[in-house]
């Protein structure tokens, strides 16, 4: 597994974690990092993706809430909303990474951590925050 897989695996581990437990980011990012034996640059590039998120989770929901009206951000499962929010962030906000590969390392979490439907939802739900923004980036 590269390091960028890495860093977002734990990122959606922390955020999900967050979304559960009154933990600070800091230290779920620490507990996982130490136990995961996380190379500098996978954990650099985490840290960076769950400050993202959670500096614009708001917005981030109101994306997830217009792309997916027939999922509520508040029902949808934890950890489908917690992939959307990192992936939506990473094509929004971060702009870094193409987008299919985003969209991809997105799905391959969902495959991971979801249900058997959330690699369907989260690569729809991608899909049309790809195609919405008209963003040509590949």
């Amino acid at each position: 597994m590269g390091s960028r897989r890495k860093a977002r695996t734990i990122a959606v581990q922390v955020l999900y974690d967050l979304d559960c437990t009154e933990h600070k980011a800091e230290e779920a990012l620490a507990h996982l990092a130490m136990e995961k034996a996380l190379p500098q640059e996978a954990l650099s590039f985490g840290e960076q993706l769950i400050r993202g998120v959670l500096h614009n989770k708001a917005k981030l929901d109101r994306h997830i809430e217009h792309f997916a009206p027939a999922f509520p951000v508040e029902q949808m499962p934890i950890i489908d909303r917690c992939i959307l929010r990192l992936a939506i962030f990473e094509i929004l906000f971060d702009n870094k990474t193409p987008f299919k590969a985003t969209i991809n390392e997105a799905v391959e979490l969902a495959k991971t951590f979801g249900s058997d439907s959330s690699p369907k939802l989260i690569n729809g739900v991608l899909g049309a925050v790809v195609s919405k923004h008209k963003v040509k980036k590949t």
